[in-house]
């Protein structure tokens, strides 16, 4: 990565790097992986249906073996710039109590909200119909939605698991939708050997019964208004469900999985002294990271939408 014409501090750019919300589940649903050396770089995007289609393998005593290529395209795609910044006068910093370090605070504060941003981008990737195959997707409606107890959550998503060319080992949901899924009388049943009057499935008992490797849960909110506007919560992961099949070897050029996280280099943070803040000065603190989210093979995912009323 070429210099950068300020000042990285390393102290700032450790905490930057170090820094996760516990509550976002971005870097599970689409994991980071090796951080690339160039913004611009290429990545394998599969069509798993070529592979299934079966040459003439047969050779002569003396012939040539026929030739065949990997089911996958070269595609070139670059990372984006995502930061923040924030300014601290010189008085804070003067008046900080003993042990706090605003320029590590503000650090931290940053990196929220530029998490947050990506957990956006993330669940709009994932729960976005678009992304997903026509014979991988379902939406659900009245009598079939998992709030409704008559419904049947248990073949809705194994059905779901078997359609798919290599069987997701994820579940990714949002809130109001796994609440509904944990809560139904069938699936209560299942995990909990009981009749399934009451009770509450957890994730790993769900896991269990439906043979995944994990059941991830979507628990943020973002504010939709305007700043300068009353505050309007929403969630940020809608009530459905994706199954996904997430290959924790992958690279960008090796290995099928739905999708991947692309770094270019670590995040960094930065701070510079600004005389015109304030009476005493003070200085500018920014951070951020360079990512791009992919999706490499859809057909080995499936999307079950609208599973809650």
């Amino acid at each position: 990565m070429a210099k950068a014409p300020f000042p990285i501090i390393p102290e700032l750019t450790g905490i930057a790097i170090a820094y996760r919300n516990r509550k976002l589940i971005g870097d599970q649903v689409l994991p980071r992986v090796t951080p690339v050396s160039k913004e611009e770089f290429k990545y394998f995007k599969y069509d798993l249906s070529l592979g299934f289609t079966v040459p003439d393998t047969k050779v002569g005593r003396k012939g040539e073996l026929n030739e065949v290529e990997f089911p996958s395209t070269d595609e070139t795609a670059s990372t984006s710039d995502h930061g923040l910044k924030v300014t601290i006068p010189q008085k804070d910093i003067d008046n900080a109590p003993p042990g706090i370090d605003p320029r590590g605070k503000s650090v931290e504060f940053i990196m929220d909200l530029v998490a947050l941003d990506r957990e956006i981008r993330v669940a709009n990737m994932i729960f976005n119909p678009a992304t997903y195959p026509d014979n991988n997707k379902m939406t659900l409606a009245g009598a079939s939605q998992f709030s409704d107890p008559n419904s049947d959550p248990i073949r809705i998503i194994n059905d779901a698991l078997d359609a798919c060319i290599t069987r997701p080992n994820k579940m990714c949901a949002g809130r109001l939708g796994f609440s509904a899924l944990a809560r139904h009388p069938k699936i209560v049943s299942a995990c909990l050997r009981n009749p399934g009057q009451s009770g509450i499935a957890r994730r790993e008992e769900i896991a269990a019964l439906f043979e995944l490797d994990e059941v991830i849960v979507g628990e943020s909110f973002l504010n939709i208004n305007r700043p300068g506007q009353a505050a309007s919560l929403a969630r940020v992961w809608g009530k459905h469900i994706a199954l996904l099949y997430l290959n924790p070897m992958a690279e960008p050029k090796l290995g099928v999985t739905f999708g991947m996280t692309v770094p270019y280099g670590t995040p960094i943070a930065a701070a510079k002294y600004d005389e015109k803040i304030g009476l005493r000065g003070g200085e500018r603190v920014w951070a951020g990271e360079s990512v791009c989210e992919l999706v490499t093979c859809p057909d080995v995912a499936y999307f079950l939408q609208d599973v809650a009323a």
